[in-house]
């Protein structure tokens, strides 16, 4: 399986990743939710105003947050054969912010944002308890398997 992560890094002063740990982290949550066709998915990395317009017109909130995710109403492959999954948001400024709130590291924030909103294309929700308790399970197996804590009991 490859993961080919389209980038569009809007102006930002805060810190984030390159695109080859981006397509890694996206690439071992596929892999954890045992989706294992060729796949792109495109990142954005917005401004504070930006994420919060996102959030209030898509979810109704009225505040910037870390990660949103648009997914395909269903993968699409094309010519090549990758599935089309979907977009992922990022407001790196909140991402930094709640990394120093949470006492975090900063790359294993992302890592596990990038995870969390990954699976969140393929479908995963954490709206009640039973769906949280197995999108948590594969967002703490994909950092297992990238050597990084459990984000649910640091901080």
């Amino acid at each position: 399986m490859n993961v080919t992560v389209e980038l569009s890094d809007g102006s930002t002063n805060c810190w984030t990743p390159n695109r080859d740990e981006l397509a890694q982290w996206s690439q071992v949550a596929l892999q954890c939710a045992r989706f294992e066709q060729d796949a792109e998915l495109s990142l954005r990395f917005v401004d504070e105003a930006e994420g919060k317009q996102l959030n209030l017109d898509y979810r109704g909130k009225d505040y910037a947050t870390n990660v949103l995710s648009f997914p395909m109403q269903m993968p699409v492959a094309t010519d090549d054969t990758r599935h089309l999954l979907g977009d992922i948001v990022i407001c790196p400024a909140v991402v930094s912010g709640e990394a120093d709130t949470q006492q975090k590291e900063l790359r294993n924030h992302w890592a596990h944002l990038v995870i969390h909103g990954t699976l969140h294309l393929l479908g995963y929700e954490h709206q009640d308890d039973a769906d949280a308790e197995i999108m948590e399970g594969l967002e703490i197996k994909a950092l297992q398997m990238l050597g990084l804590p459990n984000p649910y009991l640091v901080g």
